[in-house]
């Protein structure tokens, strides 16, 4: 445990401001990228998702969706401000422990779906517990409960070239809950969907949220940022609330 009084005072201030009910919190958060004209993709925001709550992210290509998602995924490091993950000062961590912290509180949906298609659906989630150390007996249980979860119990067994798009990605969705993250991570969920598979999946999300996900959402999608319970846009590297 950190000893706060050893702390520089302007350090307590930002440690004791993490949000308690928050499990992401960015404080002043901003990404600038090198170079001979500096990029500043993602202006200093702050961007509080409380546990249990949906959120979508909606901006057009270009906004700084992308670098967003790196940071909240802790695929990248900000350049200013805090990012707080379950309370955690995510910045204080080393490369290691934001490993370890994103493969076991964040599930990752990808708009393409990275399966493995000479392993059965079933092996596809398991395979996702062999990073967090999953003791071999468990995988299975575990994965054949997400399954259940999002409606694919019934294709265990089955290959994902013999699914529809719309089943790879709910076995995609299944992967990233069998660790029982504390975040769903969904980056442009439907982008590969046709409109009845796209609404399959948002209607698997909307199950998810009313047993208590918490979400976040990245798309140019407005009828996807529309399902959720709150929106943010992002526009030229900017949040804002809709």
């Amino acid at each position: 445990m950190t000893d706060i009084s050893t702390m520089p005072e302007s350090a307590v201030a930002v440690a004791r401001s993490a949000a308690p009910d928050a499990v992401i919190d960015l404080q002043k958060v901003g990404r600038t990228f090198p170079g001979p004209a500096p990029v500043e993709a993602f202006k200093p925001s702050d961007l509080r998702i409380n546990r249990g709550e949906y959120v979508s992210i909606v901006g057009p290509s270009g906004s700084g969706k992308s670098t967003l998602l790196h940071l909240l995924g802790l695929l990248d490091r900000p350049t200013t401000g805090s990012y707080f993950l379950d309370g955690i000062d995510t910045g204080a961590l080393g490369d290691n422990a934001r490993a370890g912290m994103r493969g076991s509180r964040i599930g990752f949906v990808f708009q393409s779906f990275h399966l493995l298609h000479h392993r059965s659906v079933r092996e596809n989630v398991e395979l996702a517990q062999v990073y967090n150390r999953m003791p071999r007996r468990e995988r299975a249980s575990r994965a054949e409960a997400a399954l259940e979860r999002v409606g694919m119990s019934h294709r265990l067994d089955f290959t994902p070239r013999t699914l529809s798009g719309g089943e790879r990605q709910r076995v995609a969705v299944a992967r990233a809950l069998v660790s029982e993250p504390s975040l769903l991570l969904a980056d442009e969920p439907t982008g590969n969907l046709d409109t009845e598979m796209s609404d399959e999946i948002m209607r698997v999300f909307d199950s998810l949220h009313e047993g208590g996900m918490t979400m976040a959402v990245i798309t140019h999608d407005l009828d996807v940022s529309a399902r959720a319970e709150r929106q943010v846009r992002i526009t030229d590297g900017t949040l804002t609330s809709l």
